[in-house]
Formats: structure tokens, C-alpha cells, sequence
């Protein structure tokens, strides 16, 4: 054998160009411009996953858009896999992606609201007059309820909302944002102002020793205080869920009121966010949270404004006790008023509901229990413990106790936020507080609790609205977001306008609500309608989805086919 010769030939690595191919990274490459500009722009923040939705809202401020060279350059920085990156920044509807070939969108974008309130107000014709007149210069598309339902209709640009929108009103918007003017912030009470009527004394109590959580969770439970949310479990039970497994734990408040015709939670934080703040270092104190999260949603950036300086008072006052409250900002999912889809917004992911058990107060944000409430339901915090569990039930009418607070919007003269006494009726809310049905318009039917919580006739305005009131009527309180409808509206309209939603904000996890919500709404768009198939998909819906989403999409739509049958023939 000649020499140098093996009797055996040596096989060659895999991957060392054995047929002469250049030699190229898997997956799609990250641009160097792409790259300087995303560390460039994150700068000194942390590369920490739960992150990953802040860091898109701060690339989509700064481009206008998300391009698919900063979205691989931000999963690079982040080290996170592109297609989570992908799948988290498509899914919520306030990112724009603009993939590779795709024109760059406009500038500018006219967002005009179609939530239920602000179509009653004819903000589709209005949308239409908008991108007949602006043609291709600007966008115009429609967005999901904004949380101003009391001056419908609303229209967006960017972080300005102007609302009872005209096509002046809205020129004079695009006028103010090509001029970089400050945007509005409401005038609210000062940190001094609510300090001089007792405010943060309950807190200083617990703090001290001279107030005991015992105490004040008896003090919750004998008022009979509930989650303010929706679902209306009682305050008390909750504290003591959260109490009953070993820490850590955490705290999450969930201010993404996005539930069509609910507005209620953003005029508290606007007009008293102290208030609203201690309430939220109470309950922290109460569980020993080790940190505090309040996910907000992006549609109130004035909000954000006020409670950013809110916050930073006070840690600069030393009263945050050392604990970080940290201000999350949405992205614009209704699904994210269901808890566990929260904590996975918090925590950088889609917003997809966790099965159940184990529940968020034993296993929530980072597995870790977690105490979750409404923004209304810790507002009231401070005051039941210092006027007593006597001064909450005080009040009440028709069996009922103590107050509500409801966001009352539609046909009405004067809508807005009212604080009346619980078990008010509908048409009692109408007449002394909402001055009653507009010039013109006659009262036919009302929605208790916004989009998810059915519709009743005006023959049925007398009932209470409270919990446990409407449930046999297959409607519910849930928010306290009254919409009026008159004489003058479509109740097919009506119906399609609240399907649309819950098909558009149907998060996609399960087959029942994404299917049977697009399905619902292809058989509404007939002339006639099936009333059997719709009833008979009606039930699968609220059978066999995982989430509240499905299960009370089909209520709207099923109280008309009762009540109003022979306007869908």
C-alpha cells in the first residue's frame, strides 16, 4: 500500500463545505444599521424579557412603525428568538409591522373609534368623510373603544384624542400634532391638597402598627366591598387568597378598562390618582407585595403623564415604603382585562389566558402569587378604612346598599361618570342624572354592562342595577357601563357592532370564540338571520371557550334575538 494511504477513508464534518457553499448564519440576519440604532436607542435599559413590549412601544415613538430590520436587531439585543418577537409585536393592535417590500405607512394616522357609543354618534360617516377628504396624504382606519365614550365620537392621532369630533375639530387636531404642541393633561388634586383632607394617614397606620391587615380585611368583608373590575368577587376573600401561600409575592393593578363604554377607572386616576395610589400601597401592605405593576392602557397617555409624576412623588416622599411601583403601558388588547392575559402582557408575552387553576392569587406573575384588582376597587380603599365599613353601605335603593359608580354613555343629554346609589334603575340613571334622552330620541334599550353584559328593553329599565340583579335576565352589571339606545338606532347595527369587537379582539387561542365569533358574524351580515344557528353557535361560544371573551360574546346578540325578534326577520 502506498505510503501515506489509509485503508480507510476519513469522512469530512458536516458543515465544512464539502460542496463548495458559502458559509452563512442560520435565520435571518440582523442589519448593522439596525442594530447601532436599537442599542443606540435602548441605551442603559435592561434587556429583560418581561421588557420586550416597553422596548417596542419605544422603537414604534421613535420610527413611527416597527420594520422587520428593528424588530431582528431587537430580538439580537434582547436574545430573544425572532419569532417571538414577531408574534408578540403582531398581536397587539397598536403596533404596526411593516414587513420587507411593504410600503412605509403614512406619518400620520386618523384612528376613528367604532365602539358602540361613538357609532350611535355616526363615526363611521364621519371616518368615511375623513378618508374621502385626506385621501392618500393620511390614514384613515378605525380603532377599538378609547375610553371617552362620554364625548363620542372620538378621534386619535397619535397621543391626541379629540372627542364630539368634527371635521374642523379634527383638522385642528393634526394642526396641534405637526406643531409638536404639549398634549392636554387634566388639572387633578395635588399632592398637597389631598394630604390636608387625611390622605395617606390610613397607610401611615398600617405602616406604624397602629392599623392591623387582620382589621382591615374584617373592615372589607362587613362592608361588603367587591372587585369593581366585572366579575365582582369579594375584596376581602381575595386578600386572604393571596395570604394563604408564601411569598414572595407580587402585585398587579389593572387599569386596561377597554370594555366598550366603560371610562369610569380613567376618570378616577385623572381626578384623584393620590387616592388611587395610597389604595394601592394598602393592598401592597396588606399582602407584602415586593414589587407593584399597573398596567395602563395606551389609550390614556394623559394619564400616564399624571401618574408617572404621581409615582415619583411619592418615592421622592419616601411613601412608596421602598416598594417599586412600576407603570406598564398596554398596546391595546381588550383581552388584557381578563387577569391571567394581563400578567402575561406584563410579562412580554401575547396575551393569551392561562387555563385555571392554579389561579393568579397562588401562581400569577412570575409564578408567583399575585393580588390583582380594578382600579376603582382599590380608589375606595382609603375611605372604607377611614370612614368605616358603615359609610359604604350607607345609602342604596331597592334592596340594595351603599353606592355605584356607572359610565353612562348613548342617547343620553348629559353623559358621563356618576357615583348614585347602588341599585339604581336604569331609567332613574337616565332621567336624574343623565338629564334624560336626547332632543329627538326615545328610550328603546339599554346595554347594563357594556359590550359583554347583554341588552334589555325600556320595558325593563326598572330593574336594579347591581349584582346578581340582571343575571337571570341573561344580562350582567360587569363594569357599570350603561349605553342608552333609542328609537332612531338600528338593533342589527347594534348587534354587529358588538360581534365586530369580540371577533377583532378575540385573542386567537381557542376555537370556539375565534371561530364562532367570525362565524356569528357572517351570518349577521345576512338580510335574514338564522336565528336557530345562531342560537345553537351562541351556545358553543359560551359552552366551550376558556375565557370570559367567548363565553359573553354571544350575549349581546342573543338578548336582541329575545327581546327584539322581529327586527332581525
Amino acid at each position: 500500500m502506498a505510503a501515506g494511504k489509509t485503508l480507510f477513508a476519513v469522512p469530512k464534518a458536516p458543515g465544512k463545505g464539502g460542496r463548495k457553499a458559502r458559509y452563512q448564519k442560520k435565520g435571518r440576519q440582523v442589519d448593522p444599521l439596525a442594530a447601532r440604532e436599537i442599542t443606540a436607542l435602548l441605551g442603559d435599559r435592561s434587556r429583560q424579557p418581561d421588557l420586550l413590549l416597553e422596548h417596542l412601544h419605544l422603537v414604534q415613538d421613535t420610527y413611527g412603525y416597527l420594520s422587520a430590520d428593528h424588530l431582528t436587531a431587537l430580538a439580537e439585543e434582547m436574545r430573544l428568538a425572532l419569532a417571538e418577537v414577531y408574534e408578540v409585536a403582531t398581536f397587539y393592535h397598536n403596533f404596526t409591522v411593516v414587513k420587507e417590500g411593504d410600503a412605509i405607512p403614512s406619518a400620520l394616522t386618523i384612528i376613528v373609534c367604532d365602539c358602540l357609543s361613538c357609532e350611535l354618534a355616526v363615526s363611521m360617516a364621519m371616518k368615511r368623510a375623513l378618508a374621502e377628504k385626506y385621501g392618500s396624504n393620511i390614514r384613515v382606519t378605525h380603532g377599538a373603544c378609547m375610553g371617552r365614550c362620554e364625548v363620542a365620537p372620538v378621534v386619535r392621532v397619535k397621543d391626541r384624542y379629540v372627542g364630539n369630533a368634527t371635521a374642523d375639530e379634527v383638522d385642528k387636531l393634526i394642526e396641534a400634532e405637526k406643531r409638536n404642541d404639549p398634549p392636554f393633561v387634566p388639572s387633578y388634586t395635588a399632592f398637597t391638597d389631598y394630604n390636608e383632607v387625611g390622605g395617606f394617614s390610613t397607610l401611615a397606620q398600617l405602616r406604624v402598627g397602629d392599623l392591623k391587615a387582620g382589621e382591615i380585611i374584617e373592615m372589607l368583608s362587613d362592608s361588603g366591598h367587591r372587585g369593581l373590575g366585572g366579575a365582582g368577587f369579594p375584596h376581602a376573600l381575595k386578600l386572604n387568597s393571596v395570604l394563604s401561600v408564601p411569598g414572595p409575592r407580587y402585585m398587579a393593578v389593572n387599569a386596561d378598562e377597554s370594555e366598550p363604554g366603560t371610562f369610569k377607572d380613567r376618570h378616577f386616576m385623572n381626578k384623584n390618582p393620590y387616592q388611587f395610589l395610597e389604595g394601592v400601597l394598602i393592598a401592597a401592605e396588606i399582602v407584602d407585595a415586593k414589587k407593584i405593576y399597573i398596567f395602563l392602557r395606551d389609550e390614556y397617555p394623559e394619564t400616564a403623564q399624571i401618574l408617572t409624576g404621581c409615582i415619583k412623588k411619592l418615592k421622592a416622599e419616601k411613601l412608596d415604603g421602598g416598594r417599586e411601583i412600576i407603570l406598564r403601558r398596554g398596546a391595546g388588547a381588550y383581552i388584557c382585562g381578563e387577569e391571567s392575559a394581563m400578567l402575561e402582557s406584563i410579562e412580554g408575552k401575547r396575551a393569551l389566558p392561562r387555563h385555571k387553576p392554579p389561579f393568579p392569587a397562588h401562581v400569577g406573575l412570575f409564578g408567583q402569587p399575585t393580588l390583582i384588582n380594578n382600579v376603582e376597587t382599590l380608589y375606595w380603599l382609603p375611605d372604607i378604612i377611614r370612614k368605616g365599613p358603615g359609610w359604604f353601605k350607607e345609602g342604596g335603593r331597592h334592596g340594595s346598599k351603599g353606592f355605584r359608580s356607572f359610565s353612562l354613555s348613548g342617547h343620553v343629554k348629559k353623559p358621563g361618570v356618576y357615583i348614585t346609589p347602588a341599585g339604581i334603575t336604569a331609567k332613574e340613571l337616565i332621567e336624574e342624572y343623565g338629564g334624560g334622552m336626547q332632543d329627538g330620541h326615545e328610550f328603546r334599550a339599554y346595554l347594563p354592562g357594556g359590550a359583554s353584559g347583554g341588552l334589555l328593553p325600556a320595558s325593563m329599565a326598572d330593574i336594579p342595577l347591581d349584582f346578581g340583579t340582571l343575571e337571570k335576565h341573561g344580562c350582567f352589571i360587569g363594569s357599570a357601563a350603561v349605553i342608552v339606545i333609542s328609537d332612531k338606532d338600528d338593533l342589527k347595527m347594534v348587534a354587529r357592532n358588538l360581534m365586530r369587537f369580540f371577533e377583532d379582539e378575540s385573542c386567537g387561542q381557542c376555537t370556539p370564540c375565534r371561530a364562532g365569533t367570525e362565524k356569528a358574524l357572517l351570518l349577521m351580515e345576512e338580510d335574514h338571520w338564522d336565528s336557530d344557528l345562531l342560537t345553537e353557535l351562541s351556545a358553543v361560544m359560551r359552552d366551550a371557550s376558556i375565557c370570559g371573551l367567548g363565553q359573553a360574546a354571544p350575549n349581546g346578540l342573543m338578548s336582541i334575538l329575545k327581546h327584539f325578534p322581529e327586527a332581525v326577520k
